[in-house]
């Protein structure tokens, strides 16, 4: 019987926690967390994302505000916003919806976002104290995936798990973490030789590549669990992941669906990191 591992439940009880400190702070008449979050043009996967972020927010009480910009806009001017964004006391997060269009630069324009109020925990600071296992801010996808293993009761250290994805956004980061919570992890991309041979000698795989139902039967083995990041739509409108759940339902231990797996604990994890954000902006104002 294979265990499938619903991310929708894990992050109803994160905001639920969250909606109870915030009402704790509006009944002390306390200023409430703030997240801004930058948009570029009208992608409309980025659009839609954007709007799942603001219906999270105001769930919990965080506040919002979208900075919505046309394409066109010139890179110095989207860095200057940013900058006042800085400065800003009572703005608590930053968060620039990627992918920006061409030409503007998405490293520069997130690289300008100061390290505390980086709660997409892509800025080098951030990325550098991941590495070197010191407090910081985490990107959420991977962040939710930690979260969600130990919802789940699965134990992390020890095991060998095998990342199936190596970008800056996922692979690389959560590959850090569950080395930080001393797994022993291999990273795989296009390159590896004999693919299906490493994930059916892992105890845990996670896919991040973007491929519809890539992950099947021939990579996996009756112990295999399964952490699937992929957000991939079929040609009849389906939202499918990177492996395929109907073949792996019942031949692996456990699984994520998509939808419903980890992509509502990516917007828990950032409306956790923004809450953090502010508690330590507050504590610097005390």
């Amino acid at each position: 019987m294979t265990r499938v591992l619903e991310g929708t439940t894990v992050a109803k009880s994160v905001e639920e926690v969250l909606k109870v400190d915030i009402a704790k702070l509006e009944t002390m008449h306390r200023r409430i967390p703030q997240l801004v979050v930058i948009m570029v043009g009208d992608n409309p996967a980025s659009l839609s994302y954007v709007g799942g972020k603001e219906k999270a927010c105001a769930r919990v009480g965080i506040k919002s505000q979208v900075l919505h910009f046309e394409r066109t806009i010139p890179q110095n001017d989207l860095i200057k916003i940013i900058e006042k964004l800085n400065a800003d006391p009572k703005v608590d997060g930053i968060l620039v919806q990627l992918p920006l269009p061409t030409p503007l630069d998405s490293q520069a324009v997130v690289e300008a976002v100061s390290p505390e109020k980086d709660v997409d925990g892509l800025t080098p600071a951030n990325v550098g104290k991941l590495h070197m296992n010191i407090r910081g801010f985490v990107p959420c996808t991977p962040k939710g995936i930690i979260y969600l293993l130990d919802y789940y009761g699965i134990e992390i250290a020890g095991k060998n798990i095998a990342v199936i994805g190596r970008s800056n956004l996922v692979g690389r980061p959560v590959a850090q973490l569950l080395v930080n919570r001393n797994a022993t992890v291999t990273i795989c991309h296009s390159k590896t030789k004999n693919l299906p041979h490493v994930t059916r000698n892992v105890d845990i795989i996670v896919v991040a590549i973007g491929k519809a139902k890539f992950l099947n039967k021939a990579f996996v083995n009756t112990n295999s669990i399964v952490i699937d990041v992929g957000i991939n739509r079929t040609d009849d409108g389906r939202l499918v992941g990177d492996a395929d759940f109907e073949e792996l339902n019942g031949i692996v231990e456990a699984i994520t669906p998509v939808p419903k797996g980890v992509g509502p604990l990516t917007i828990a994890m950032l409306l956790q990191n923004t809450v953090e954000a502010y508690r330590a902006h507050e504590m610097k104002e005390e």
